[in-house]
């Protein structure tokens, strides 16, 4: 498989988080409606999905440009904090003020080389990223975000909503009542990063990006019939290669991932549970619910038992049988990873 960067810039807020697996399924519905996409049809590559991937597509990370160079911001590494700021502190005051302060450095710094180097990368705080972004806004934007105050990477916006009673054309008691959902916004003109494994035989990278073009103009995840989850493909990276790491023993995920079992001896993970939901004409479906699916989080780190591991670009697993709708449906439990070097232990 061959690994692309594709560069996408929300225009609007956002109601699902762009994670690889929800952007796996939105682009096997553009499959679906549009059979040019995959060469030989989406049925095809589904039914192998299992054993042989077309497509791992990776969660959306910030980017920044910074004097004619860049650099991403990746989630901080779900290692204990004793691994990744070993404290030099004998005092037990100051040792304890510098934990609260390493825990507000949930971002790490990642160069364009995609290597990671746990002892020497520079881990940021949520500041940090608008220092980064106030840097490569415009200036009219500039003068409007400091009219406004607004002092925060992604905020949260609460909208109100009615749900009309056709019958009466109005609201009411009970299912109609008027009810409140939350969105998220990237600051302004934030570019984000997807990175994209796919098999050549199965599609090219210029007909991911028309499919990526396609859900960014309709849009993305939930609340996208109000506006929501809107974007621009910006401009789609060459083929790029992966980090050459000398003896890694590490992986570090860039999407929410289903572990195979018994290949890794160690672990480090936030678990979350995806309680899935089709989209499209089968969201109004009789049962249009997914089986949850339990994943680790982007941001994971696993320590394979074999360096066999290191022979794929990717780690996970394809979740089968997640619907009682539609029986072909699968989770992309796959995620591209980068390796390092893991030298502590805890």
């Amino acid at each position: 498989m061959k690994l692309y960067e594709i560069v996408i810039k929300p225009l609007s807020g956002l109601g699902t988080p762009l994670k690889g697996d929800t952007l796996f399924g939105h682009f096997c519905w553009q499959a679906a409606y549009d059979p040019s996409l995959l060469n030989g049809g989406l049925e095809k590559w589904i039914a192998c999905y299992g054993e042989k991937p077309f497509a791992v597509f990776s969660s959306a990370w910030p980017k920044f440009h910074d004097n004619g160079n860049f650099f991403y911001a990746f989630k901080r590494p779900d290692l204990p904090l004793s691994i990744l700021f070993p404290s030099s502190k004998n005092d037990k005051k100051k040792a304890l003020k510098e934990l609260k302060e390493n825990k507000k450095k949930k971002w790490m710094k990642v160069n364009k080389d995609l290597s990671l180097t746990l002892d020497s990368v520079k881990y940021l705080t949520d500041e940090d990223l608008i220092k980064a972004s106030k840097k490569q806004i415009t200036a009219e934007t500039g003068k409007t975000m400091r009219k406004n105050g607004h002092q925060k990477f992604y905020a949260d916006f609460t909208q109100q909503h009615n749900t009309i009673n056709r019958l009466t054309m109005t609201t009411g008691e009970g299912m109609f009542a008027p009810f409140i959902e939350t969105d998220f916004f990237y600051y302004p003109e934030t570019e984000l990063a997807l990175f994209v494994l796919i098999d050549e035989k199965a599609i090219n990278i210029e007909k991911v990006c028309v499919a990526l073009e396609n859900i960014g103009r309709f849009g993305f995840g939930k609340n996208a019939s109000t506006g929501c989850g809107r974007f621009d493909v910006v401009y789609p990276e060459d083929e790029i290669e992966p980090p050459i790491v000398e003896f890694p023993n590490a992986c570090y995920t860039l999407a929410p991932t289903v572990p195979e079992k018994d290949i890794f001896s160690d672990n480090y993970f936030t678990p979350f549970v995806r309680f899935g939901k089709h989209g499209d004409v089968l969201a109004t479906s009789e049962n249009p619910f997914k089986n949850p699916v339990v994943m680790a989080d982007e941001g994971a780190v696993f320590v394979p038992k074999s360096e066999d591991v290191f022979k794929k670009p990717y780690i996970g697993t394809a979740v089968l049988n997640t619907s009682k709708s539609m029986k072909q449906t699968v989770v992309q439990g796959y995620a591209p990873y980068l390796p390092f070097r893991l030298e502590n232990e805890v």
